[in-house]
């Protein structure tokens, strides 16, 4: 896969109008308009907002005119499409508190000697009343009305602001402002962008594109958010980073490689393959985490980020010197692995011991058993069941 093949694919969920003729247009070397939004009502930055930010940097890097664009005018209303609320109204003073640690933040994933930065005011305050009619006359307030979350706060009797209709305009007058060819933004943002094709089709007669991208999933698998503690924040310490993709479930995995990552698409693969041979899914993890914390923070807080997880790790287990044991001698010929179990008292019934297997409970020398096999059984080898439960064999 080539390189704008990639960017065109990598963690995105929708092209608008059409992918073939966006491919098209990059392959002919024309420097392009790019942009990327963002209204800084928060103060922090976690792994799934880094995805556009990723996306923003590569097209930097291929010598496209890429513009990070602050929207301290937009937040003073806040786009509230998406919530099931109003947004609270902050202070100009919160919105630039807030931007200054979000771009710290950013500066980890972009590098701003390549990107320009600007603030919407710069052109939505000169706006006068009359700009504002003529912008509104564009858009039916029926198409917003109709989004799903604005016509559910309509149907249950919750107040939508007038002003609310009026976040859309202004961010398709961004993108006129700035002359766009293509957009960038997580899929929740698709109606205010198209906000901006249509009003460089109607005023400039121009053709414009939008490139939506796909969210990462918190640690647990549902949406990252503060509120469930399932995000990695981008200031996260390099241990709890480290830790929390450690936490991750199995079926991340491949989510995170691909859109928490720089990795190649072939390392990717690779991973996704290892997975289907049945490799232990920890070792995976292992390098997943030190491949994001060596994005964010370096590659010695990684290894010593893995150092003391792995520490911190063995001190949760019992001491190989204390935990139970049993003699080989004990063991039937050509035990599987729940005949073992079952030996070893750790399991009250075969039955038992296969659903184990089953739930990926069980562990032989710190790697998942897969099956209930027949394994080679010798001196000092260490079964694990559950978090708590070890024997050796002697």
């Amino acid at each position: 896969m080539d390189k704008i093949d990639e960017i065109l694919t990598r963690g995105v969920v929708n092209i608008i109008p059409d992918k073939d003729r966006l491919k098209k247009l990059l392959t002919s070397r024309s420097k392009l308009n790019i942009y990327l939004g963002i209204d800084p009502t928060a103060t922090k930055i976690h792994l799934g907002h880094a995805v556009p930010l990723r996306k923003l940097q590569t097209f930097a890097d291929f010598g496209h005119k890429v513009t990070f664009l602050i929207g301290d005018f937009t937040a003073l209303i806040g786009d509230t499409s998406d919530k099931d609320s109003e947004r609270p109204v902050l202070t100009t003073q919160q919105i630039e508190n807030n931007f200054k640690t979000y771009k710290k933040q950013a500066q980890k994933i972009l590098d701003f000697t390549k990107i320009e930065v600007k603030y919407n005011s710069e052109w939505l305050v000169k706006l006068q009343f009359a700009d504002i009619v003529k912008l509104c006359q564009h858009f039916s307030a029926g198409d917003f009305v109709s989004r799903e979350l604005i016509r559910k706060r309509l149907e249950s009797g919750k107040k939508v602001g007038l002003h609310e209709l009026l976040y859309p305009v202004m961010q398709g007058y961004d993108s006129y402002y700035m002359n766009t060819d293509i957009q960038l933004g997580g899929s929740d943002q698709t109606f205010n962008m198209q906000a901006g094709r249509v009003l460089q089709q109607d005023l400039r007669n121009k053709e414009s594109y939008i490139i939506a991208n796909s969210f990462l999933d918190g640690t647990d698998g549902r949406k990252m958010s503060k509120t469930w503690d399932n995000a990695v924040w981008l200031d996260d310490l390099p241990d709890n980073m480290f830790g929390k993709i450690m936490s991750l479930h199995d079926e991340l995995i491949i989510q995170y490689f691909s859109l928490g990552t720089n990795v190649s698409l072939d390392k990717v693969k690779e991973v996704e393959n290892r997975l289907k041979s049945r490799e232990n899914p920890m070792i995976l993890k292992k390098e997943l985490a030190n491949e994001v914390v060596r994005e964010l923070h370096g590659g010695e807080k990684a290894i010593k980020s893995q150092k003391n997880f792995e520490l911190m790790f063995q001190k949760r287990k019992p001491s190989l010197v204390n935990i139970p044991s049993i003699s080989m001698e004990k063991l039937p010929i050509e035990s599987t692995y729940s005949q073992f179990l079952l030996t070893a008292k750790l399991v009250k019934s075969r039955g038992e011991a296969k659903r184990l297997i089953l739930q990926k409970a069980v562990e032989h020398n710190d790697k998942l058993v897969v099956g209930d096999t027949v394994p080679k059984f010798k001196k000092q080898d260490i079964i694990k069941v559950g978090k708590k439960n070890f024997i050796k064999i002697v």
